[in-house]
């Protein structure tokens, strides 16, 4: 008997999995192994809430256990064939992480191996749901088409400020130099930052205002760099006709001034906090402006993946803020952004995929098609999920964390797996908006947490 979209039980599966590495990663199962005597019952003092974690941690292996067990029985004749693979893997693996969980109980140590093996089986039934979504929903190959006619030079409508007078001008020109500071980005990448001030310890209100004040300059920046640079591309996109350069609201000349004059003050505001944080800013500038803006974007179909140092560079900033150095822990909150950034921005690239083939980006959409895209928004999704728990082993952070990464993780798939079955502009929007409202939530845990400590 075949068992019908074995993906529902597959997807439950894969939170259920992260639920444990999650748990297993906070300092708190470290200090319920040691408060509960005997495996695999526990022997400790129920009234000891450590105990009561590591009663539940226990009883949720076994759930999660069994219901890779009910995958495996009940949908092992509806799976791709990679899909089996993968599903084989988590279930020869899951005996072995019970073994090495009863070491850990009993006082052997071995608890970085038991993380380990918890997060292979995590990877093992991403993987797996991958695939079998691939199978079930892959309807498309990489499309090739006509090139649309060259709009560079056609002419845009639109009111600008030349045609104002008097005050109306005043605010249209400085709404124009405003909207080049890419606005809309610096509300989560100034989050990014706070995450990594505090987890580097507890900074000055001074050291807060200077390097979220430096960052959104430097957003700015970069933002009035890219639209200059992409200007005769952004006339031929819908979504990006209207931009200041392209519709010739604000001059190249004054633009480039503007990007200048931001530069500038981005870097006093990073060097009164210390060099290193005005290295990394200038660096950030930098590697948007030029080599994400005209070296990766244009040329390959990894610039999406590859422009995630640019987004990730605010989390070494916010920490060496704070200490001055670029730690492992600045460096796992800025793994997660990295690998974030795919699973985020590849479903504005399906939506919007005709817009970027207009502008001639090589966007995964685009070169290797939806389905090829659907599937890489998943493995990003895991890996992404994969170095927030990491995270949570480095830094001591607590239930709030854990409990956020869990829930809103869990919705972030949920509209990933809807995305695969419905295919459609809509649904990809739906993932994006939970792509942000996953990072967003996160990141203000982070700092709430951190700061608890």
């Amino acid at each position: 008997m075949r068992f019908e979209r074995p993906t529902s039980l597959l997807a439950a599966a894969v939170v259920g999995v992260y639920v444990l590495v999650v748990v297993g990663a906070t300092a708190a199962l470290a200090d319920a192994a040691a408060a509960c005597h005997g495996w695999p019952l526990c022997g400790g003092d129920l009234t000891n809430p450590a105990v009561l974690v590591a009663i539940l941690h226990r009883a949720a292996a076994g759930l999660v256990g069994l219901l890779i067990l009910a995958v495996a029985l009940l949908g092992w004749g509806s799976l791709d064939r990679r899909a089996k693979a993968g599903l084989g893997v988590a279930v020869l693996l899951y005996p072995a992480q019970v073994a090495v969980g009863a070491l850990v109980a009993s006082g052997g140590g071995f608890g970085g191996l038991h993380l380990l093996v918890a997060m292979s089986i995590f990877g093992a039934l991403v993987l797996a749901l991958a695939w079998q979504l691939e199978a079930e929903t892959g309807t498309d190959d990489a499309r090739v088409t006509d090139p649309e006619p060259d709009l560079a030079d056609e002419p845009v409508d639109g009111v600008g400020p030349t045609s104002l007078t008097g005050l109306a001008r005043l605010k249209a020109t400085a709404w124009a130099y405003f909207e080049l500071m890419k606005p809309r980005l610096m509300w989560l990448l100034c989050l990014v930052a706070g995450a990594g001030m505090a987890l580097g310890g507890t900074p000055t209100v001074r050291t807060v205002l200077l390097t979220l004040g430096g960052g959104v300059l430097a957003i700015g920046a970069s933002g009035t760099y890219n639209h200059v640079l992409e200007r005769d591309i952004d006339r031929r996109m819908e979504r990006t006709a209207d931009r200041p350069v392209a519709t010739h609201e604000v001059p190249v000349r004054n633009a480039l001034a503007f990007g200048a004059l931001l530069t500038v003050a981005s870097l006093w505001a990073f060097f009164s906090v210390n060099l290193l944080v005005a290295a990394l800013g200038f660096a950030a500038i930098v590697f948007y402006s030029v080599v994400y803006t005209l070296l990766l974007k244009p040329n390959t179909v990894q610039n999406t993946v590859l422009g995630g140092a640019a987004g990730a560079l605010p989390a070494l900033i916010g920490y060496a803020a704070v200490t001055e150095s670029i730690g492992l822990v600045g460096l796992a909150l800025a793994a997660v952004i990295f690998l974030w950034t795919p699973a985020h921005f590849y479903n504005l690239a399906l939506a919007y995929k005709d817009d970027y083939e207009r502008g001639g980006f090589p966007m995964m959409p685009v070169v290797r098609g939806e389905t090829e895209t659907r599937k890489h928004i998943l493995l990003y999704l895991g890996a992404t999920l994969l170095s927030a728990a990491a995270l949570t082993a480095l830094s001591d952070l607590g239930w709030l964390y854990a409990a956020t990464t869990v829930s809103v993780g869990a919705v972030f798939l949920w509209t990933v797996v809807r995305l695969h079955r419905e295919r459609t502009d809509g649904a990809a929007f739906r993932a994006f908006h939970a792509s942000n409202a996953y990072l967003g939530l996160l990141l203000v845990a982070i700092v709430v947490d951190a700061l608890a400590i």
